[in-house]
């Protein structure tokens, strides 16, 4: 390692987690501010602290901090007079009966603390649209199924914590979902009209009889109070658009017309396993619900409004088959004609977000391509797609400034953090201030790219560490990505190469079949066909790799999560040609995971069971001879423990020796899931990892981490 790889954060795990990291952005109304959430180590290093930052919008200025509590702050929206709604766990003077549950709060524009907007018993999971031109707000929150109101949903959850009971009812699929369960309570959309706050002096809250037939739109019929607390009469009560909504609330998406009085969200509609995502418009006054876009076998998703409220775009795209993937179409609804037009009918792309420009005349939209995530501009007209960033950065969070038209943006690549960035309409970039200074990255950044035997181009990303050259070659280590429908692109905190860039590694990310930003016809080489043309996209990217005088040509090692821990897998027993592999949260049988996982029927969809037996890792597990380090978390719900149990007892059923040892090892976390989030853990995990590669790569001696005893 070279002495500038020393000066690195990253050369320093400890110091790696404890870099302060912006993780979302939202445009203030009048364009004067951007609001960042940012989330830095806390004291005892176990977990990190969410703060709301402003910082000027023209490109000066220092950022300031606007809040400060233990539980934190995030999910930034903003009411129509421009204050700033977020969520938040923490106390509220004014709760005589505080509960840990997250609630709404406001930031006044005009100055004065942060107050509570809601007491809900379940809490708020955050904010799912807000009017732009009056203090209308719909939020998203938990309602236990029988609870004919807040206060009775508050009697249930008290009886239930007093109770002990853990137990949930389901009555549909699905049960879980990536890293928690569903239930016990119901996702609803609960409507707030925030003139109804008042400033009143606190009084003690009446009672509230536990078997009132009160709903929560807030008519009021209880007679004789026995039990609970009412909803402070000082806050908007809450207005339930979703009553018994089993799992239909959980949305793909919504938005709320300019005035408040419509809410167009895209809503499941349930089927056997899955269900469908339908267009639909709720009448904020009524409650009313009516379907705008609903077809057999599709998805209608990410409805967005323009700034005058008289369009809405949104997704249109075909549920997956085994026969191939299928375009994500982009529409928009003219609403007071009520006709509809597709537009970017010939652009080969998938949107990731999309916004209406401050015009109104064109759509702004970020998709994955060729290794980057670009800001386009797609005219309603029918004109050519216009890209307006053409850097080797992606970008996300995006935001219109509705009065200059400027765009306001969260930019990264993998050598950069995300940072606060603004773009002008000719696609000028400016960086914005930040209270997280971009750390200083060790090594440099390249690309290289093969042919596959198909004739497809295959590209990757190259990472070399300083130092790297034709006398001292650097090690290889092919990192794959998960999704797999994804792109190597973006920065991530969870899949950090440059720490191992800072320890002598070179690393390799490609963009294999199955990788988006390349085009449907990328996308559908691998399609049905995992096992094929990705891993033999991954090998030829290698080989070419590896010709590089500044590579090593011997002890590459290969590693993966998710879709990528299915690749570690699959290349583990069909070549030895790699030093070690490190296979996270991985896919091993097939058969297994697609019964197990918390959306089965998705992954039963784009695979014929032919295709599904063919493609299983787990049935060339006597065919391993490379020694594999694998990592689970038991709390994975969308790739389940079993699949890391299996693939462990197998390695050990064909590999073991007489008496129990083997090269393989197993690295579980009780208490993460499909990610491994807490500090500690995430240090653990990168000691293990790079153990485990020095061993085999660098023929050092095992050297076990510190803090696994």
């Amino acid at each position: 390692m070279s002495p500038k790889s020393h000066l690195s954060p990253f050369a320093s795990l400890d110091s790696f987690v404890a870099l302060p990291r912006v993780e979302s952005l939202a445009l203030t109304p009048d364009g004067s501010r951007v609001i960042l959430t940012v989330a830095t180590l806390n004291a005892d290093k176990s977990g990190y602290e969410r703060a709301l930052w402003s910082v000027p919008a023209q490109g000066a200025g220092t950022p300031t901090r606007l809040t400060r509590s233990a539980k934190g702050e995030s999910g930034v929206a903003f009411t129509g007079s421009g204050d700033i709604l977020f969520v938040s766990a923490r106390p509220d003077a004014s709760d005589t009966t505080p509960t840990e549950a997250a609630q709404l709060w406001m930031l006044p524009a005009t100055g004065g603390d942060a107050r509570a907007l809601t007491r809900l018993p379940g809490g708020v999971s955050g904010v799912a649209a807000s009017a732009r031109d009056c203090d209308q707000v719909v939020i998203s929150a938990g309602l236990l199924p029988n609870s004919a109101s807040v206060e009775a949903d508050g009697v249930m959850r008290s009886r239930r914590k007093t109770g002990a009971v853990s137990a949930i009812l389901h009555e549909s699929y699905p049960i879980r979902f990536w890293d928690h369960d569903l239930g016990p309570d119901e996702p609803h959309l609960l409507h707030l009209d925030l003139d109804q706050l008042r400033d009143t002096v606190a009084l003690p809250a009446p009672a509230f009889d536990a078997e009132d037939t009160t709903d929560a739109t807030g008519d009021d019929s209880s007679s004789t109070p026995s039990e609970g607390v009412a909803y402070p009469a000082e806050l908007p009560r809450p207005t339930d658009l979703t009553p018994n909504p089993g799992r239909t609330a959980d949305t793909a998406g919504q938005a709320l017309t300019p005035d408040g009085r419509t809410l167009y969200v895209a809503l499941r509609e349930p089927g056997q396993r899955s269900g469908r995502m339908v267009l639909t418009a709720i009448d904020i006054a009524t409650g009313a619900h009516t379907t705008l876009m609903r077809e057999h076998d599709v998805d209608f998703t990410s409805p967005v409004l323009s700034r005058d409220g008289k369009q809405l775009a949104y997704v249109r795209t075909p549920i997956s088959t085994p026969a191939g993937p299928h375009q994500q179409e982009i529409w928009v609804i003219n609403l007071d004609a009520g006709t509809r037009r597709r537009i970017a009918t010939e652009w080969d792309r998938w949107p990731s977000s999309i916004r209406f420009d401050h015009t109104g005349t064109a759509l702004i939209v970020t998709a994955d391509n060729d290794g980057r995530g670009p800001l386009f501009r797609l005219p309603l007209d029918g004109g050519a797609v216009e890209q307006i960033t053409h850097d080797d950065f992606s970008y996300a969070d995006v935001s219109v400034d509705e009065h200059s038209g400027d765009l306001f943006a969260l930019r990264s690549s993998w050598r950069t953090p995300a940072h606060p960035v603004r773009i002008s309409a000719e696609g000028v970039v400016t960086e914005l201030a930040t209270p997280a200074p971009l750390p200083a990255a060790p090594g440099s950044i390249t690309e290289v790219e093969t042919t596959a035997e198909d004739g497809a181009r295959v590209r990757a990303w190259l990472l070399l560490p300083d130092g790297a050259s034709a006398e001292e070659p650097a090690p290889l280590l092919l990192w794959i990505h998960g999704g797999p429908l994804n792109s190597w692109n973006a920065w991530s905190w969870r899949w950090t190469p440059l720490t191992a860039v800072a320890r002598g590694y070179a690393v390799l990310l490609p963009d294999p079949a199955l990788s988006t930003g390349y085009g449907l016809d990328f996308v559908a080489r691998g399609w049905n066909s995992w096992g094929d043309k990705p891993y033999t996209d991954l090998l030829a990217i290698t080989d070419a790799t590896e010709a590089r005088p500044d590579i090593r040509s011997e002890g590459t090692a290969a590693m993966g999560g998710s879709f990528g821990g299915y690749m570690a897998n699959w290349i583990a027993g069909h070549t030895d040609r790699f030093s070690a592999i490190v296979t996270h949260a991985s896919l091993w049988a097939l058969d297994q995971f697609n019964g197990t996982t918390d959306n089965s029927e998705y992954w039963q969809s784009i695979f014929t069971p032919q295709a599904m037996v063919d493609n299983s890792p787990h049935l060339s597990v006597a065919n391993i001879s490379t020694p594999m380090l694998v990592v689970h978390g038991d709390r994975d719900y969308r790739v389940p423990i079993g699949e890391g149990l299996r693939l462990w007892s197998e390695l050990a059923e064909h590999h073991a020796g007489p008496d129990g040892s083997t090269v393989h090892k197993f690295l579980y976390f009780p208490d993460e899931n499909h990610w491994i989030l807490k500090p500690q853990n995430s240090v653990v995990w990168y000691e293990t990892v790079f153990a485990f590669l020095d061993q085999h790569v660098h023929g050092s001696n095992w050297n076990r981490p510190t803090l696994l005893g």
